[in-house]
């Protein structure tokens, strides 16, 4: 008598294959538009904490202009940021939105909002 055979059919292999390129292809088109964002939220950052001291929003939005253009950040311009003071401290915020195609009509839409006080 032969025992019942364990593993994974050719279907089965199949599938998985199927669901893993899926993924992977998600994973791929989405990684840019999170890699931007966090250049963004590094350049927020650091634009807060070095003109913490008091610059003028010319400077700030200056500031953030030549980190974009070091860092390839085309989804947020210097004029979209949101500059205010709460007490002492300098916050920045850029907030915007991304909408990236995947097949055909399907796409993914992310709000991404990189402020610099949370």
């Amino acid at each position: 008598m032969r025992k019942k055979q364990l593993g994974v059919g050719l279907g089965g292999l199949m599938a998985g294959a199927v669901i893993l390129i899926a993924l992977a292809m998600l994973g791929l088109k989405l990684t840019p538009s999170y890699i931007e964002f966090f250049a963004i939220k590094k350049a927020v950052n650091a634009i807060a904490s070095e003109k913490a001291g008091g610059a003028s929003v010319a400077e700030i939005r200056k500031s953030f202009d030549a980190r974009a253009t070091i860092d390839d950040i085309s989804s947020v311009k210097a004029a979209d940021l949101e500059i205010t003071k709460e007490g002492n401290e300098l916050v920045i915020a850029a907030r915007y939105r991304k909408e990236i195609p995947l097949v055909a009509n399907v796409g993914v839409y992310i709000e991404f909002a990189a402020v610099s006080k949370e």
